[in-house]
């Protein structure tokens, strides 16, 4: 089947995804709000619409969003001469946005009474995954939907799961990503600790890697250079995932675990740590430079 895909959202990750679907083949067409991104899509010889208004037609068969909020999903899908008004009912609905759950729903009902399939399916793994076609893909939607997109999602992803209902995916990644924010924070406590004790950073971390103390950050991303080539900590923490981005998925996961009246201490002052270190001015900087703030005194790394 030939796809026509618009894809709304050429950001960091957006960029590469998109890039993924059209070197595979795929007629890609992409809109952004930000002339920098549009810029950098140009670059990279992407197809790109200037006015969101002549991005979808009756051709249109997939639409994909990668956008940085609720709000922003919500009004690209339901205001006036939206995405939903648009769209015919044979055009598929996949939302990449990490949202909340609510925004979510919202927008999946509202597509659902217009006879249109849609699915939510945020993804982890960073601009690394995003580039190489290895991201997790978590999915929220019915089966037909599901099965309707998989070989889209293919193209991007290397993990696909399919959560549940619509808003599941969301559910899923908020609980991934709470747990990445703190195993975070504890590899670059562990890490700077051996510091603290002068024993070999590397031989500690060749330790965990292998031993009960092993983690995402310490085997894939860890908080600290000179240990796996390519990972943002080696380039300045120039962000893959920025800390802001963090802070968004750990008051997503805080606000989720209050309304499910679940108990997340260690998500709660993983919350806090970020949104200081957000409020410090470093937002912009990839999430494991949160081990600036762990190591104190004591780190002393390159960071721009």
């Amino acid at each position: 089947m030939s796809e026509n895909i618009a894809f709304i959202g050429v950001g960091n990750m957006g960029n590469p995804m998109a890039c993924n679907l059209k070197n595979a083949g795929k007629k890609v067409k992409v809109f952004d709000v930000s002339k920098e991104m549009i810029d950098k899509a140009v670059e990279n010889n992407l197809d790109v619409e200037k006015d969101f208004g002549k991005l979808i037609n009756s051709e249109t068969s997939v639409v994909i969003t990668m956008l940085p909020e609720g709000k922003h999903s919500k009004e690209v899908y339901l205001k006036q001469n939206g995405v939903l008004d648009k769209v015919s009912k044979n055009c598929l609905l996949i939302d990449c946005s990490t949202i909340d759950i609510d925004t979510s729903k919202e927008i999946g009902k509202k597509a659902n009474e217009k006879g249109i399939k849609m699915i939510d399916a945020p993804v982890s793994g960073g601009v690394m995954g995003a580039q190489k076609a290895t991201l997790n893909i978590m999915v929220g939607g019915s089966n037909d939907a599901f099965n309707q997109a998989l070989p889209i999602l293919k193209l991007m992803g290397k993990n696909i799961y399919h959560a549940g209902e619509i808003g599941s995916g969301n559910g899923a990644k908020i609980c991934n990503n709470m747990s990445l924010g703190i195993t975070m924070i504890a590899a670059s406590e562990s890490l700077m600790l051996a510091r603290r004790l002068n024993i070999d950073i590397k031989k500690v971390h060749e330790i965990m890697k292998n031993a009960s103390g092993n983690s995402w950050p310490i085997s894939v991303y860890p908080p600290l250079p000179g240990l796996i080539e390519g990972t943002p900590s080696n380039n300045k923490y120039k962000p893959g995932f920025s800390a802001g981005m963090m802070n968004k998925d750990l008051k997503l996961a805080n606000e989720c675990a209050k309304n499910a009246n679940a108990s997340t201490p260690l998500g709660e002052m993983a919350l806090e740590i970020y949104s200081k270190f957000c409020e410090d001015g470093n937002s912009s900087k990839d999430f494991s430079a949160i081990s600036k703030v762990i190591g104190g005194d004591a780190w002393d790394y390159p960071i721009e």
